[in-house]
C-alpha cells in the first residue's frame, strides 16, 4: 500500500505494472514513452498497441511488457495542458491516473510505478502536475492496497509549492545545528568550576522519578503503548497504517509482536498518522530508542511538519525527497 517518490529509469522498475505517458493513438513517441517502447522491443509493443488505438485523453490500456522487468505497460493518455481550460486539464489528469490503478487492480499486480504524466512535452506545469498526481493515488489508496512508486528521471521533473519550501528552509535555518560548523573556545578555570558547582545543587535537590513509574513505562512495549494511542485517538488500525504510508503486513508485525521495535522511520510515520504532538512524538520515539537531533537534517524537517501540525506523510515526503532525504512509511 505504501506511496513512495524515487529517481530512477523507470524502463528498469521492477514492479508488476509501469505507466507509459501515451498518446491518443497510442504510437511511439519520444521521451518516457518512447524509451518504454525501445525498453520493450518497439515492433511487438508497436503491434498490440495499434489493435487498441485509438483511446481517449484520460483513458488507459493494458498491454505486456515483453522485454521490460515489468509484467504489464498500462498506457494512460494525460491531457495536453491548456491555461485557459485548467478545470478540464486536471479532471483528464486526474483521470489518467485513477483509470491506471483500475487497471492495475483489476489485473492482480501488487506494484505499479508512474511516471508524472504530461509533464512533458504536453506542457502541465509540473508543481501542478504533482499536485494532482499525490490527489489522486492517495484517493485510490484509501480503498485499496497497491504499492505506487512516482518515478522521476531527474530533480528538473520534480517541482513542490515554492510556499512550503520556503517555511520548510526557514524552519531549517532556525533550528538545525550542522555539529561540523560549531567551533567551542576553550572554557576558563572559573567556568569549568562555576559549572560543577552547578550540577552538584541540580542533583541534589533533584527528586528521582517514582520507582513505580519507570517500571510503568518499560513494561509497556512499543506495540501497547501504539495500540493504547490507536484507541484513545478513536482510529482503526486500517486508518493508521494508511495514514502512516505502510504496508498492512509490516503494521501487523508491529502490532502482534509484543517485543518488536520498528525503523526511526516507521515510528515516526506512525507519530504522524496518530497526529502526536511533538512533545507526544518525542515520548513515543523514546519508548522505541530514538529521539529527533537538531543535528539531524531529516529530524529537523519532520519536526517542522508535526510542530506546525501539518501531518500529511505525502506532503512530507514530497519535501523529505526535495532534500535527499529517506522517506517515511513504506
Amino acid at each position: 500500500m505504501p506511496f513512495t517518490i524515487v529517481r530512477q529509469d523507470i524502463t528498469k522498475m521492477k514492479v508488476d505494472a509501469i505507466v507509459n505517458a501515451a498518446n491518443t493513438g497510442l504510437q511511439m513517441g519520444g521521451g518516457v514513452c518512447g524509451a518504454i517502447f525501445k525498453a520493450a522491443g518497439a515492433a511487438q509493443l508497436q503491434a498490440v498497441c495499434a489493435k487498441l488505438a485509438p483511446i481517449m485523453t484520460g483513458e488507459a490500456v493494458i498491454t505486456p511488457g515483453f522485454n521490460l522487468p515489468a509484467k504489464y505497460v498500462i498506457h494512460a493518455a494525460g491531457p495536453v495542458y491548456r491555461e485557459w481550460n485548467k478545470e478540464q486539464n486536471e479532471q483528464l489528469l486526474r483521470a489518467a491516473y485513477m483509470n491506471s490503478l483500475k487497471i492495475a487492480v483489476e489485473n492482480k499486480c501488487e506494484s505499479i510505478a508512474f511516471p508524472l504524466i504530461s509533464s512533458g512535452i504536453y506542457g502541465y506545469p509540473k508543481d501542478e502536475a504533482l499536485k494532482v498526481a499525490v490527489s489522486a493515488i492517495k484517493d485510490f489508496l484509501k480503498n485499496h492496497d497497491i504499492d505506487v512508486t512516482l518515478v522521476v528521471f531527474d530533480k528538473s521533473t520534480f517541482v513542490i509549492s515554492r510556499e512550503l519550501l520556503g517555511a520548510v528552509e526557514s524552519y531549517i535555518d532556525d533550528h538545525y545545528v550542522d555539529i561540523h560548523k560549531i567551533k567551542r573556545r576553550e572554557l576558563l578555570d572559573v567556568e569549568r568550576q562555576a559549572i560543577l558547582e552547578a550540577d552538584e545543587i541540580i542533583s541534589k535537590y533533584s527528586e528521582p522519578a517514582p520507582l513505580g513509574d519507570l517500571i510503568g513505562n518499560l513494561d509497556e512495549s512499543f506495540s501497547q503503548m501504539l495500540l493504547r494511542l490507536i484507541d484513545a485517538k478513536g482510529m482503526t488500525d486500517v486508518e493508521v497504517y494508511k495514514r502512516a504510508n505502510l504496508d498492512r503486513r509490516l503494521f501487523s508485525k508491529i502490532r502482534s509482536k509484543k517485543g518488536y521495535m520498528p525503523s526511526k522511520r516507521t515510528a515516526i510515520a506512525l507519530a504522524v498518522a496518530l497526529e502526536l504532538s511533538l512533545d507526544e512524538t518525542v515520548d513515543f520515539l523514546k519508548q522505541a530508542g530514538y529521539a529527533l537531533s537538531p543535528a539531524v537534517k531529516f529530524d529537523v524537517i519532520v519536526e517542522y511538519f508535526i510542530a506546525t501540525g501539518k501531518y500529511d506523510i505525502f506532503e512530507i515526503n514530497q519535501v523529505l525527497f526535495e532534500y535527499d532525504q529517506p522517506l517515511l512509511g513504506g
